[in-house]
């Protein structure tokens, strides 16, 4: 069955050189599943298709939107690449990136999240491939991180520097711990506004989201509270939570959305019955965070950390204020008092307290909601492209 498969790669690797287009070369994106390419990297993919390269992208389909990338005229590989770092999948997975490098030449490859990261960048200098770039979205090593995480990502990152022709970070406390790995700024490390937010779909215009809250049974004057993230330890819902219970005694008509899915799903909706936590509302994966959030009066975030979250960005956008913990990534983003409030992770008075405050008040939720869209504006889509055009072409000839 492996021999077939290889039979198979193999093939259809020169029938795609074959039958492709003239191009100025050819460029592949590596992320560890698709879904995080569908979410943040189509833009990037377009970018490089219009400058007449043919682009490549490699990732596991399991947890779907693949469709959503060759949608745009990509050609994907399937790469069965585990989350995690410790899972047997990853060998097969390094096998058969191996096979597709040794079958093509990229004259760039642009990597992203950890797992894919590491193997891609150590596979690409293996097989003599191009300039290869990194994009962290957020080292799993930071201030206050588990002493295993610095041991075991400190360690893996460290070790890949030497595969790495340019490294791509997104907040202050990533670009620090960069320049300490031996990166140098402007040379081969680049801080970049994240991964863009379009300003033109994120406004409060556009709809007052009664829609939204209609299909909910949520009042037109009922305060919502929403957060957008999927359901993993790491962003924290239990925490969010255990303050709701405290924050509808006080606001009894509040309502919270949890939009996302993930492997906490079941595990959270059990909670919420057990903690008998009302007015909370599990929308799943949804397609129209524009109109829910113009449903929303305050947004919230209580990951335990951060790259830079682009909820965060979208609720800014749309004029609402901020209630995220104060990590690395969030505090990029937020400024306490300014466009929302910080608070310590794992704080459930004070989050209960913050959520309150901004419930109860109208006047500083719109005067927090308008300076989180001024300090937007540099994080919007099309600052971001040109960022990372700039950097493209340091490896890439745009000319």
């Amino acid at each position: 069955m492996v021999s077939s498969y290889v039979a198979y790669e193999a093939w259809n690797i020169r029938r795609r050189e074959v039958d492709a287009p003239m191009s100025r070369g050819k460029v592949l994106f590596i992320a560890t599943v698709y879904t995080h390419l569908a979410a943040f990297h189509i833009p990037f993919m377009r970018l490089l298709r219009d400058k007449g390269y043919e682009v490549h992208v490699a990732g596991c389909s399991a947890e779907g939107r693949k469709e959503e990338v060759e949608a745009t005229g990509v050609t994907c590989w399937e790469i069965p690449f585990a989350r995690s770092p410790y899972s047997p999948a990853n060998i097969e997975a390094s096998r058969r990136l191996s096979m597709l490098l040794r079958g093509h030449y990229f004259d760039l490859i642009h990597c992203h999240t950890h797992v894919a990261g590491f193997l891609g960048r150590c596979i690409a200098k293996a097989t003599g491939q191009g300039p290869v770039l990194y994009t962290a979205h957020g080292f799993y090593f930071y201030r206050g991180a588990p002493l295993k995480n610095w041991l075991i990502y400190y360690t893996a990152e460290r070790l890949a520097v030497r595969w790495t022709d340019g490294l791509i970070v997104m907040n202050v406390e990533d670009f620090e711990h960069a320049r300490c790995m031996g990166f140098v700024p402007g040379e081969n490390l680049f801080l970049v506004h994240g991964v863009g937010v379009d300003l033109s779909r994120y406004t409060c215009e556009g709809g007052s989201g009664e829609a939204v809250r209609a299909g909910l049974g949520v009042g037109p004057d009922d305060p919502v509270v929403t957060c957008v993230a999927e359901f993993t330890p790491r962003k924290n819902h239990a925490f969010l939570l255990a303050a709701w219970s405290h924050v509808v005694e006080e606001v009894p008509k509040a309502h919270l959305l949890l939009v996302g899915d993930g492997p906490l799903n079941d595990v959270l909706r059990r909670k919420t019955a057990r903690v008998k936590a009302k007015n909370v509302h599990f929308l799943g994966f949804r397609r129209d965070i524009p109109e829910i959030l113009r449903a929303t009066d305050v947004a919230v975030l209580v990951s335990k950390q951060e790259g830079l979250p682009r909820f965060i960005m979208e609720a800014m956008a749309t004029q609402r204020p901020v209630i995220a913990t104060d990590v690395r990534g969030s505090r990029d983003l937020v400024e306490h008092q300014v466009t929302g409030l910080l608070v310590k992770p794992q704080d459930v008075r004070g989050l209960t307290t913050a959520l309150v405050r901004l419930l109860e008040d109208q006047q500083l939720r719109q005067r927090m909601g308008r300076a989180g869209r001024a300090r937007i504006q540099n994080y919007s889509l099309d600052v971001v492209l040109e960022e990372i055009q700039a950097i493209y072409s340091r490896y890439l000839s745009f000319n």
